[in-house]
């Protein structure tokens, strides 16, 4: 058995975006048969929070995992289409299911503006801060050492 943990797994983009997608089917079906049973416990919304919610999700999971990615821009833009995949096909399970469409689903098309918003920040914050690591792993640390000690001399 593999010790390693799941951040220094290399997974596909596609892969992530597809997983969340198969999420968002199952939380909603699982709403639906629980809304069968009593209208009062799951909203006709329902369907856009689980879309919104694994929106999230993907972002969060997708910017940490770039952090580990050999290509950083080959990974960013299977990334981002995967991305956009995601909220197109969350969307469109959400309306079929709701039979709200995202204007008619109350605030959740500033939710899904403003997830992609982020995600947008998260990607960048983790490739500027990968590039950092690499910068400070490639510095000779002695130089700047040995040029201190010159000085006093």
């Amino acid at each position: 058995m593999d010790n390693s943990s799941i951040f220094e797994q290399k997974i596909d983009p596609l892969y992530q975006a597809g997983g969340s997608l198969l999420g968002v089917f199952v939380f909603i079906l699982l709403g639906s048969a629980i809304g069968a049973s009593t209208e009062d416990f799951v909203s006709n919304r329902w369907p856009w929070l689980c879309a919104a919610s694994f929106l999230l999700f993907f972002a969060l999971f997708n910017a940490i995992m770039s952090a580990t990615s050999k290509n950083l821009m080959k990974y960013w833009g299977r990334s981002i289409y995967s991305f956009l995949g995601l909220a197109v096909g969350a969307g469109l399970l959400a309306w079929a299911f709701s039979g709200l469409s995202i204007g008619q689903a109350g605030s959740y098309k500033w939710i899904f503006f403003v997830v992609t918003f982020g995600y947008l920040v998260f990607l960048s914050m983790v490739g500027f801060m990968k590039q950092i690591v690499e910068f400070a792993q490639k510095e000779e640390w002695n130089r700047p050492k040995l040029r201190q000690k010159k000085r006093r001399r």
